[in-house]
């Protein structure tokens, strides 16, 4: 076996080259003055709908689009002021039944009267010039609009280009009305308008207390207050969930209360977070946790609230002593524990504040478990508010949650994953039983119709081997994605908080481990069982077979385009007899409020050889960002290259025959990152990214010390992952120094 070899070097940063040209059509594509004068119907229907609500400066327009709209796809003519795109009015996205976007935009009156007039212009080119309608063939050629008269109309070219090309892409404009939980408080969000909740829900006469607000775009509010919105202004409201949730079932299978345990006193061992229900401190590993009660003290819990709690603790603390079989090399950990819920049920609200404020109380811990979940289903056109939270946690603080899949009763139809499964940062798990296949009781992804959840599967339990941990009584023997999430949670803070490795390079190991060169499954496996099963032992992360070299690079994106052009491959005979493979993890901004389109940033990866012409030749032959002309699909780049998601894995397909590559003039390989921002914001600036890029030598030999070579030739500090070193390190640096 190989270790794992870390590199570090130096990224170049590239500012991108900026502007797209003038819009283009793509082939067949048709638009006639009789479109545009429909959208024009439709948006003095808007105004009309408008005229007498005084509660808004301006107006909540939704544009439906004709398909999933790609950023460049979006409105650029309609709704522009001339100071900014319509793009900066965005407040909301979501998809239809049909699966095609429909965004919402917040747009003064003037806006759209301006609007109305340029798109009353542009029927009257296409009526005086085109006969009423153009193609794609004769809108996409230059010359076709040589012999307009723009300055007739008072129009631009570009702008009659813009709004020709939106006309395409937008089927209508309309106002959307908002469902809401019914008979019960729920958490509500609101468009955003730039007014806080409170502010506009006092002007409908509903008063809320801070207490109850979570940001200024959301709050608790109970049934008679959400009675008062949907009856007053229900195209407020841009997403609602239900507050008060039973919690996801889990599993008992019998237990074993004579058992004995003993374990010796905790030393310098890492901590991990866990916010669960109630911890018992009877229990042989207690002086292992430290506990903090964070539930209602009106709430007087029973003897049940504390079973969940606790075992998911044994598991963190001694799961390989309990379950021999499942040993991960680990060793033991110490649990900061912080008791949120009772075993019954829990309030979303009061819940997302527990974890906001144990974050904050504990900066030292890196690695959270929350092995909490609802019962019920995630939306499919927004993040709940849970997940949001953690999201944005995990965005602003150098901290991983590893999060439960939820369960179902295996008796109930399969249903989607519950609240906050759905959370795109961090690690969400599922459970398989001991032949890797999902566990009867799992519950699917995928979130938002796009993003793999849950991340990875691991043992939980089955009816034949279940999963054994320990409460009050003694040891219990349970089911459960409860009881998967610490062992990932386990693996990752030993590989961050004693291996001393970011929190990128080591969930991107976990994901790259699981999915090995299998190919992808097919969608119901991977909705189930996420991008794989992660090995039992530590050493099968943190190592390869002999015949292939598995390193990690991490870096930072400052600018659009973060590239090495350096990377060495062994040559052999003139060729180089690799197939390659990477795994790219990093923790983008998020942004609720706009639906489906959730992520704001988007690393787009490309790692290759360089052609002679300088482009990079990527593993997966990713071309959106080398200037090739094509109009691929948004919903194909997303199932082809993972965009926007924060999570993208590129491989080549191992086969029997494979052949050596052929070296171009520069031998070195390539890795590029370019940064694309959703919403101009610059919230990618300072992103920091984790790769791991395996090259497999295809006639097995050994080539490890050869590259390592190479790599001190071209200036790479490398070092290998070994796992005694860096055990040998950590403890050192734990020791207590005492100073004359």
């Amino acid at each position: 076996m190989n270790d794992v070899l870390t590199l570090k070097g130096r990224f170049e940063q590239k500012r991108g080259s900026g502007g797209g040209g003038a819009p283009k059509l793509p082939k067949n594509a048709k638009v006639s003055s009789q479109k545009l004068q429909s959208l024009i119907d439709d948006l003095l229907a808007m105004q009309n709908f408008w005229k007498n609500k005084s509660l808004l400066p301006k107006m909540l327009i939704s544009a439906y689009y004709r398909k999933v709209a790609a950023k460049s796809n979006r409105m650029k003519g309609f709704f522009s002021d001339h100071s900014q795109s319509p793009n900066k009015e965005v407040v909301g996205a979501k998809f239809s039944n049909d699966h095609k976007h429909i965004i919402t935009y917040f747009v003064s009156d003037p806006v759209v009267d301006q609007t109305i007039l340029n798109a009353q212009k542009t029927i009257l080119i296409l009526n005086d010039y085109f006969s009423g309608h153009l193609t794609a063939k004769i809108f996409n050629e230059k010359s076709s609009f040589k012999a307009v008269n723009f300055k007739k109309y008072s129009i631009s070219k570009s702008i009659f280009q813009r709004y020709v090309a939106d006309a395409f892409y937008v089927e209508k404009f309309d106002v959307e009305q908002a469902t809401m939980p019914e008979q019960q408080s729920a958490i509500v969000t609101l468009y955003d308008t730039g007014e806080s909740i409170k502010t506009l829900l006092s002007r409908i006469g509903i008063k809320v207390y801070n207490e109850r607000v979570l940001d200024d775009g959301t709050a608790l509010l109970d049934k008679d207050s959400i009675a008062v919105l949907m009856q007053k202004a229900p195209y407020l409201v841009a997403m609602a969930t239900e507050d008060i949730s039973k919690l996801a079932p889990s599993h008992s299978v019998g237990a074993d209360y004579s058992a004995q345990i003993s374990i010796p006193s905790p030393s310098d061992q890492p901590t991990i977070g866990v916010i669960d229900t109630l911890f018992d401190k009877r229990v042989y590993f207690h002086d292992w946790v430290t506990y903090t009660q964070m539930i209602d003290p009106n709430i007087t819990p029973d003897s049940t609230d504390y079973n969940h709690g606790t075992e998911v603790a044994s598991i963190i603390v001694d799961g390989p002593t309990i379950n021999p079989s499942l040993d991960d090399g680990c060793g033991r950990f110490k649990v900061k524990h912080f008791g949120v819920a009772t075993g019954r049920q829990f309030s979303s609200f009061s819940i997302i504040r527990a974890i906001k404020e144990a974050v904050v109380s504990s900066p030292e811990i890196h690695v959270w478990n929350l092995s909490l979940g609802s019962n019920l289903e995630v939306n499919k056109n927004f993040i709940s508010a849970e997940a949001a939270v953690l999201d944005q946690i995990q965005y602003e603080n150098d901290v991983i949650f590893v999060i439960a899949g939820t369960n179902r009763n295996s008796d109930d139809p399969l249903r989607r994953i519950g609240a906050p499964a759905d959370s795109i940062n961090s690690l969400v798990v599922n459970s398989v039983d001991s032949e890797k296949q999902p566990a009867s009781y799992s519950r699917q992804g995928i979130v938002l119709s796009f993003f793999t959840k849950p991340d990875l599967s691991y043992y939980g339990g089955d009816q034949r081997t279940p999963m054994r941990t320990v409460n009050a009584m003694g040891e219990h023997f349970v089911l459960g994605t409860s009881f998967s999430a610490p062992w990932l949670a386990r693996k990752l803070s030993y590989m961050i908080d004693v291996l001393g490795l970011s929190r990128e390079v080591a969930k991107a190991l976990l994901i790259d481990a699981a999915i090995g060169w299998k190919k992808q499954p097919d969608h119901r496996l991977l909705a189930l069982r996420g991008n794989g099963v992660v090995p039992v032992r530590i050493e099968d992360i943190l190592h390869s077979d002999d015949d292939e070299i598995k390193f990690v690079i991490e870096g930072t994106s400052e600018l659009y385009d973060t590239y090495t052009y350096n990377i060495p491959v062994p040559i052999v005979s003139g060729m180089q007899p690799f197939k390659a493979k990477a795994t790219l993890c990093y923790f983008p901004k998020c942004s609720r409020n706009q639906g489906v389109d959730y992520t704001n940033t988007e690393l787009d990866l490309y790692f290759g050889r360089i052609k002679d012409n300088g482009e990079i030749f990527s593993i997966n032959e990713n071309n959106q960002s080398d200037g090739t002309p094509s109009f691929l699909n948004e919903e194909d780049a997303r199932k082809l290259f993972r965009k926007w998601d924060n999570v993208k894995h590129i491989s080549e397909t191992l086969k029997d025959n494979a052949r050596p590559k052929k070296v171009y003039q520069n031998s070195m390989w390539a890795l590029s990152l370019k940064t694309k921002e959703r919403l101009n914001s610059r919230d990618g600036n300072h992103t920091k990214f984790g790769v791991v890029i395996t090259l497999k030598e295809i006639n097995g030999v050994n080539r490890i010390d050869d590259f390592i070579q190479l790599a001190g030739l071209r200036g790479w500090l490398v070092n290998r992952i070994n796992v005694q070193t860096r055990l040998e390190i950590y403890n050192q640096a734990e020791q207590d120094v005492k100073l004359d």
